[in-house]
């Protein structure tokens, strides 16, 4: 799946989650870009990427995110 394909699913996640329409994700956007993120919006972000890729993240994987950039190319492995 291409990159670019993949952040447009986010950004619809993205803007369900946090039900902030005006979310606009790149690759750069971390969780200090999103007023309402904290842990418990992060572990639902999470639950619905896993859904809808239907693919399932280890702690350590998620632990390591930094920005969407990074969680873009997590999805993009685990779909390859």
């Amino acid at each position: 799946m291409e990159m670019e394909i993949i952040l447009r699913h986010l950004t619809t996640i993205f803007r369900n989650v946090f039900n902030d329409e005006s979310i606009f994700l790149n690759n750069g956007t971390t969780a200090g870009d999103i007023g309402s993120w904290d842990s418990l919006s992060h572990m639902l972000m999470i639950t619905e990427v896993e859904n809808v890729f239907s693919i399932k993240f280890k702690l350590r994987e998620i632990n390591k995110l930094k920005n969407v950039g990074t969680l873009v190319e997590l999805i993009k492995s685990k779909l390859t």
